[in-house]
């Protein structure tokens, strides 16, 4: 058996510790330079705040993370088959194009249906805060 293939399939600490410092890199680039990102990560957190404020329950803590942490997750893969798009052409070409706006599609799907589930879940409390 090839020694490299017997490598990649040893479990390694080192390894594990070094995939998480790549994520984490990829998290603190996109927190720094990804506008959309941004935008998600601050909303991420007024959402966190007015459900913390509005003592959810366990059930809608779950509803209410998975729906940020998609939002997120999808906001990271768009931006990474953005750069990979930009690295496979410098041309404007129809296939990049649609490429790129369907993964922008992606993420607008999911962050409308965390919407959704945000004003389900917070806005009948909110209400009745105010109310």
């Amino acid at each position: 058996m090839d020694t490299a293939l017997k490598d990649n399939r040893t479990f390694s600490i080192k390894r594990v510790a070094r995939s998480f410092k790549y994520a984490f890199h990829g998290l603190k680039y996109a927190a720094k330079s990804e506008k959309n990102f941004q935008i998600h990560l601050t909303t991420a957190l007024l959402v966190t705040v007015c459900a913390s404020i509005l003592n959810i329950n366990k059930m809608e803590w779950l509803f209410i993370f998975v729906s940020i942490f998609g939002v997120i997750a999808l906001e990271l893969v768009n931006s990474a088959l953005e750069r990979v798009v930009d690295l496979a052409t410098d041309e404007i070409k129809p296939l990049a194009k649609q490429a790129k706006d369907l993964a922008a599609a992606a993420v607008l799907m999911y962050a409308l249906m965390a919407a959704i589930i945000g004003v389900v879940i917070l806005g009948p409390k909110l209400l009745h805060m105010i109310y």
